[in-house]
């Protein structure tokens, strides 16, 4: 039998840059295999810490014992364990780690600049402000606060794109409009916690560290759906981002609508992060550091979107696990964990940055 090669050449327009195939033309699907095995560690990784957080804590299980409870065959007592106490904080972490991974992953290609995150740029901090607004002016329940967190995300990347707009938007005035709006967003939390009487000032203070606990199946449901709708919509958008890298010349070259893509790919990361702050509040560091981490073990130009979104579960699985475990009595939210292993990673990736730029000085 005649073998077929996998890559074809293309032929290319000159008049206007596009990338067509003729009639006929095959296509092939090119996979990176260390993408593969990557993606694959990871996701088995998560599996493990899943089942360890299931069946492990004050009341530990075995696995029988939870899959049972997940099929409804299970005592009342595993049910409960299981399906009101671990498994919708478990799936919580799982998603919003993964939504926050991804929307980090899209502002760091877009800005071509590791520091590209919904934590620096201003959108978790502008979501945080919404949230404030009707913990503390409003006095509303969860679920007003989870959509005045969303409704502040939004408004803080309308803001950032308005003002960054120049007949286009450029990535570094992106960024350095998103670290003033950032700035702006913080001061005014600061003056809604100091200016709140003292039960609503803890109460927003609590809801600023960032957690799981006590996280039902509203949370699971509104992550898991945002991150179902949304990261297809980016992996359908994957191709333009690639190009996006390359410069907006470049891009437009190919074929690629640079200001179209840019505004979608934008508002697909501004709702994943803002979705992700709504259900577990504002978790740092996890945005910034997942999708560098997956592109350093795929050793690829560009951070994954499905590799970060995995690493980025798992980091938030990891760190609530190690939270539940280190300490049992005090039950310390998950953004205590990332905080401090994200200012640990924040330097590091800083001085690896300037030793970079020193030896090619």
């Amino acid at each position: 039998m005649r073998s077929e090669t996998l890559t074809e050449s293309v032929p290319v327009r000159p008049v206007t840059g596009r990338v067509l195939r003729t009639r006929g033309e095959r296509v092939a699907l090119r996979l990176d295999s260390r993408a593969l095995l990557v993606g694959a560690l990871l996701a088995l990784a998560s599996l493990v810490t899943a089942a360890i957080t299931l069946t492990t804590g004050e009341y530990p299980l075995s696995v029988a014992e939870v899959l049972a409870a997940m099929t409804g065959q299970g005592d009342g007592g595993a049910e409960f364990i299981v399906l009101t106490l671990r498994l919708p904080r478990l799936l919580t972490a799982l998603f919003v780690g993964a939504a926050l991974a991804v929307s980090g992953a899209i502002l760091q290609s877009l800005t071509r600049n590791p520091l590209g995150s919904p934590d620096f740029i201003g959108f978790t901090n502008g979501a945080s402000t919404g949230a404030l607004l009707v913990i503390i002016v409003v006095g509303g329940s969860m679920t007003q606060v989870a959509a005045g967190a969303l409704a502040g995300g939004i408004v803080a990347s309308v803001l950032i794109y308005a003002v960054s707009y120049r007949r286009g938007v450029q990535g570094y005035r992106f960024v350095l409009v998103g670290v003033g709006i950032n700035a702006l967003a913080l001061a005014v939390n600061s003056y809604l916690i100091t200016r709140a009487d003292i039960y609503d000032a803890v109460s927003a203070q609590a809801w600023l560290v960032g957690s799981v606990n006590s996280r039902g199946w509203e949370h699971v449901a509104a992550a898991g759906l945002a991150l179902a709708v949304l990261l297809p919509l980016a992996m359908s958008r994957s191709r333009a981002l690639s190009m996006l890298e390359l410069g907006d010349d470049s891009a437009a070259a190919l074929g690629v609508g640079v200001q179209r893509s840019r505004a979608i790919l934008i508002v697909v990361s501004v709702l994943l992060a803002g979705f992700a702050t709504a259900a577990a509040g504002p978790i740092w560091f996890v945005a910034l550091a997942a999708p560098q981490l997956a592109r350093r073990l795929t050793r690829s130009p560009s951070p994954g979107l499905v590799t970060s979104a995995l690493m980025g579960g798992l980091l938030l699985l990891v760190g609530d696990l190690a939270m539940q475990r280190l300490f049992p009595t005090a039950q310390l939210p998950v953004g205590t964990a990332t905080g401090c292993l994200g200012g640990l990673y924040l330097m590091w990736l800083l001085a690896s940055e300037w030793r970079g730029k020193a030896r090619y000085a």
